[in-house]
């Protein structure tokens, strides 16, 4: 890394850090009331040059590397709130418009998820398969200049606030993933064939909006497919290691915060006449802690740089979105352990980091697929 690199990713530490501590997470209780965030907080975002950064410049991004993102999601991480779903908005679908959209397309969608103007979606989950991406039955057929879209789709983030959707539809069920395609749908609470279901009501992570989406006879253009028909789940395949990479670098988000909160915690708190951290189960526990804490961070840069260099291959994108979720979801607890009665209390950034992150071994592949993955590639 060079000098000059380091010192404009330390610059962006310090205002993403701001942006979520100060902006955000204080509205942590508002956000979790209503089931999803303010909307003017990605406007606020994309104002300050935090959306899209490895998106060109061109179509209004910033022109870095991956890097320059994981900086976000690591720092939101860090925050403890995660209402506002950036890895999907900023991580996950612009990269899929980068890769497989029209030049055309690119020039209309992109500036308006770079601005935060719009937000974006990818729906892929259905209620009768998860993980199994070729089980899909949400239907598209083609009708004239336009393909119609009937199915529902359930876990969707950003569901609720999305203007802008990435689909995972099948244009024929019996060829499994060679039938699968991806289209976009640009979509509002009056889209004719499109409505927004429920917000899932779940354990942790409630200001972020989480929904079931129907599509009854929808229509999108025909140019929306993304590439080519039943290229679908190539690209998905193709996709899948940033996202998982994106969970690994909020793992040592998380993994992070908790290890210093909790350090803070038992330095201040007493019990028989001394300081929590006086006592040697404490101390060799938050050992433990540091330690873990510290190869996550060499394995999460490792992954990182990789990234950036386009070596990143499934097989390690699947062990670091396997490793660090185990991890994370640990180190929470043990933190927890720590904070005694008070880690149950939901006032306490802990207890909330104990729910919010146990989804980071289900989604973008339950860890298990995970292990299936890397055993393949053995």
């Amino acid at each position: 890394m060079t000098d000059d690199l380091d010192t404009e990713l330390r610059d962006l530490t310090a205002l993403a850090r701001t942006f979520f501590t100060t902006e955000v997470a204080p509205r942590y209780e508002e956000f979790a009331a209503a089931g999803e965030p303010d909307r003017a907080l990605y406007r606020r975002a994309g104002e300050l040059g935090l959306l899209g950064m490895s998106i060109p410049e061109q179509y209004g991004g910033g022109g870095a590397t991956f890097a320059h993102e994981a900086v976000l999601f690591h720092e939101q991480a860090r925050a403890a709130d995660l209402s506002m779903q950036l890895g999907v908005h900023s991580g996950i679908v612009p990269h899929y418009l980068l890769s497989y959209a029209t030049e055309e397309q690119k020039r209309r969608w992109l500036p308006k998820l770079v601005a935060g103007e719009w937000i974006g979606a990818i729906a892929m989950t259905e209620p009768g398969t998860g993980s199994d991406l070729q089980a899909i039955t949400t239907r598209a057929t083609r009708d004239g200049d336009e393909y119609v879209i009937s199915g529902s789709k359930t876990f969707i983030s950003n569901g609720a606030t999305c203007d802008l959707i990435i689909i995972a539809a099948t244009t024929d069920p019996a060829l499994r993933s060679a039938g699968v395609s991806l289209f976009v749908a640009e979509v509002g609470d009056d889209t004719p064939g499109f409505e927004r279901g429920r917000k899932l009501k779940k354990i942790g992570q409630k200001g972020q909006d989480t929904t079931e989406l129907f599509f009854d006879e929808l229509r999108v253009p025909a140019e929306n497919l993304l590439g080519d028909p039943g290229r679908g789940f190539a690209q998905l395949m193709q996709q899948l290691p940033q996202e998982r990479l994106i969970v690994g670098v909020a793992a040592l988000g998380v993994a992070e915060a908790a290890y210093e909160i909790t350090l803070a915690y038992v330095r201040q708190r007493e019990a028989f006449g001394k300081p929590l951290f006086s006592l040697q189960n404490t101390r060799f526990e938050l050992a433990a802690i540091a330690t873990v804490v510290e190869v996550m961070r060499a394995f999460v840069h490792s992954a990182v740089d990789r990234h950036v260099r386009g070596e990143l291959d499934v097989k390690g994108a699947a062990m670091i979105k396997l490793w660090c979720s185990e991890q994370q979801t640990e180190i929470v607890d043990r933190c927890l352990q720590l904070h005694g009665g008070y880690g149950y209390m939901e006032e306490y950034p802990i207890a909330r980091m104990f729910v919010d992150g146990r989804i980071s071994r289900i989604y973008a592949g339950a860890n298990e697929v995970m292990k299936d993955l890397i055993a393949r590639h053995l």
